[in-house]
């Protein structure tokens, strides 16, 4: 359950600044900041949803097979994230497609998840288990 309080707690402040930047930045870019804007949006929500999806799933799964997990989806975010902006940039004209509104938009969106989800995690007040010390019973 504690998934889906992270994924509403990062959503709320992304989808805020998804909006926010996506209108400004259409205003001064025009048309192709908007798409710019929206792509970066649908990119960056994606990405981290992805996460928390196999945070979820691996919920629980041992300790190595969870890292495990968790290595391969980076990992293959990470190449499908590259592969997607390769074909962006080599079958998108920049005036189609502003690369500098994509830019300003994905980090905002980013530190906004960030944020979003790490107030998410501190509003949980989870209770962590203290390794043992010597001398406990």
């Amino acid at each position: 359950m504690s998934d889906v309080q992270l994924w509403k707690g990062a959503i709320a402040p992304a989808t805020a600044i998804a909006v926010i930047s996506t209108i400004t930045l259409t205003v001064i870019n025009g048309q192709s900041g908007l798409f710019g804007s929206l792509l970066a949006s649908f990119t960056v929500i994606i990405f981290f949803s992805i996460h928390l999806l196999v945070a979820r799933f691996s919920r629980n799964l041992d300790p190595m097979a969870t890292m495990a997990l968790a290595m391969f989806s980076y990992f293959a975010k990470v190449l499908l994230m590259g592969v997607f902006l390769f074909l962006v940039t080599k079958y998108t004209d920049r005036s189609t497609f502003d690369r500098g509104s994509f830019a300003i938009c994905a980090i905002l969106i980013t530190m906004a998840w960030l944020f979003g989800e790490i107030r998410g995690f501190l509003n949980l007040r989870v209770q962590l288990p203290l390794p043992k010390q010597e001398g406990d019973i």
